[in-house]
């Protein structure tokens, strides 16, 4: 930054960095941090005088507030900003909706709505390109006022944002209130720590703006720490030096023209290692997550074909534990309870992790033993990352889950399967499962033995009456057969010739529907129509 300018200096310099474009407009980009992708940006009032270089927004705009030359600042960015949305529409290029600053010091002047709504018509901007901030000191104005302006605004088409939220004014009062379309959660709130009474009111804020039906920006975001906290707290919305510093108009159009070249937009990588250490710390962002907000997790060291339990939390005692204790958890060897087969699945998964740096999944059934259960044989799924390495020892970390429900059921499942179809091959009966939402027609194994039918038939019915399999007279009833199923309708039967010798089948059709009443499947089966002996 160059030499601080007196009160004065800025005063007499006001017009002519206007003029002259010294004062100009950043950029700082908002990101959806479960995604790395851009979702729009603020516009930032920056001012770089010939003399006396960069000047700090801390000390210029107080003044200009003070002497009532705000009004006129922020219609001046305003108009960059239009100006700027207007060049990338022209140039055919992706854009994102760039917010703009109102403070109370704007909305007191009657007009200023109608000279914003001046200069987007001017430029031919769309309102949904716009996105107006309201700082939360607004509401100092009177709430009368504020509610006024958001009212035209919401007129008008603009989405409406609260910046600087939680800052120190009566925050739930004003959440309450005032109907804005979005909150900007001022970070500086978590003075840079993620933990404690900070952390529980923060968290707390998050989870009434969704009752409210109101998304959360972090704004001020400087560490991956605090973007990951918050992104397992509900906030996915970020904007901070954590993705990027605010940038000139022409760095951001760079941006832009990147994005256009993708086929969405483009994700903007963080640069971060995990860091093992921290899951000893107690004060530490990871171990807060272990405990609180993840699944059954585990960390373990692997060293020459065996296992170390270094940490587990409560969620994994119940995935796993068979009531046993912590200290028996501890003190036990994972790799102890597979079988030849087992072990070898978990220790490639364990090598490819190591080699990739990737997480890599896999399931296995192993043997646990507890002196309250006994001994009983579970299927885990694992979801495992290296965080360390040191010679040949290595540290994973685990995400499981007991999966033996799944596998048992999925297990009787496939037994009754086989059991119909041996039943099926007695009674000349076929079967399948039809899905009203793609379409798809899952036949039984004996229609894809006997009629050739592959293992899904999509856009069902079309390709039985292609082939032949349906007979074409018989199409228009055969599709008023399904839209009554979908309409609503339990059970249908009818009699149907199939296959070119046009051999008569009974057809019969049962309605499966969801929780809310709505079809869902219809079970089909043909059986042979037995001939009367003469």
């Amino acid at each position: 930054m160059g030499k601080r300018m007196t009160e004065l200096e800025l005063l007499n310099g006001f017009d002519e960095a206007i003029e002259n474009d010294h004062i100009f407009v950043c950029y700082q980009p908002k990101m959806n941090h479960a995604t790395g992708r851009m979702i729009g940006a603020e516009a930032l009032m920056r001012w770089n005088n010939p003399e006396y270089g960069m000047q700090y927004p801390s000390d210029f705009i107080p003044v200009l507030e003070q002497n009532d030359l705000i009004y006129k600042a922020d219609l001046y960015v305003f108009e960059r900003v239009c100006m700027f949305q207007r060049e990338m529409l022209d140039k055919d290029l992706t854009s994102v909706p760039i917010s703009f600053n109102m403070s109370r010091h704007d909305i007191i002047h009657s007009d200023y709505i109608d000279e914003l709504e001046r200069i987007r018509t001017k430029y031919n901007v769309p309102v949904k390109l716009l996105h107006a901030e309201i700082t939360e000191s607004s509401a100092l104005g009177g709430m009368e006022l504020i509610t006024e302006t958001l009212n035209r605004l919401h007129a008008l088409g603009y989405f409406v944002e609260m910046d600087d939220f939680g800052s120190g004014y009566s925050s739930l009062n004003v959440l309450k209130d005032l109907n804005v379309d979005m909150i900007k959660l001022d970070m500086r709130f978590l003075s840079g720590n993620v933990g404690g009474r900070g952390g529980t009111i923060i968290s707390s804020i998050v989870q009434m703006s969704k009752w409210l039906n109101t998304p959360v920006v972090a704004e001020g975001v400087e560490t991956v720490a605090q973007a990951d906290y918050m992104r397992s707290i509900g906030c996915i919305y970020i904007q901070g030096y954590v993705y990027s510093k605010p940038v000139t108009e022409g760095e951001f159009e760079k941006m832009l023209t990147e994005i256009s070249s993708e086929s969405g937009l483009k994700s903007m990588q963080l640069i971060s290692t995990m860091d093992a250490e921290r899951f000893w710390d107690p004060n530490s962002l990871e171990t807060l997550i272990f405990n609180n907000y993840v699944g059954g997790a585990a960390l373990f060291r692997y060293h020459d074909g065996k296992c170390d339990i270094l940490r587990i939390n409560q969620k994994y005692m119940k995935e796993i534990g068979m009531n046993m204790s912590e200290k028996e958890i501890l003190c036990s060897d994972p790799m102890d309870g597979f079988d030849d087969e087992n072990r070898k699945i978990f220790e490639d998964t364990l090598k490819l992790a190591a080699e990739t740096g990737e997480e890599q999944s896999c399931e296995t059934w192993r043997n646990v033993c507890s002196k309250i259960c006994g001994s009983y044989r579970i299927c885990v799924r694992s979801d495992i990352r290296m965080i360390g390495k040191a010679d040949d020892q290595y540290i994973f970390y685990a995400m499981v889950r007991n999966i033996t429900a799944e596998k048992r059921r999925f297990a009787e499942i496939s037994d009754s399967e086989r059991k119909f179809r041996m039943a099926s091959e007695q009674i000349n009966v076929y079967a399948w499962e039809y899905i009203f939402s793609t379409k798809e027609m899952h036949p039984c194994y004996r229609c894809m033995r006997d009629l050739g039918l592959p293992l899904v038939v999509e856009n069902y019915p079309d390709p039985v009456f292609a082939n032949g399999l349906f007979p074409q007279d018989y199409k228009e009833m055969y599709y008023d057969m399904l839209h009554r199923l979908e309409q609503g309708e339990e059970q249908l039967d009818a009699i149907i010739p199939l296959t070119v010798g046009r051999v008569p089948f009974h057809i019969r059709y049962t309605t499966e529907f969801d929780e809310n009443g709505k079809p869902l499947k219809a079970y089909g089966s043909a059986a042979l129509v037995q001939k009367d002996n003469d």
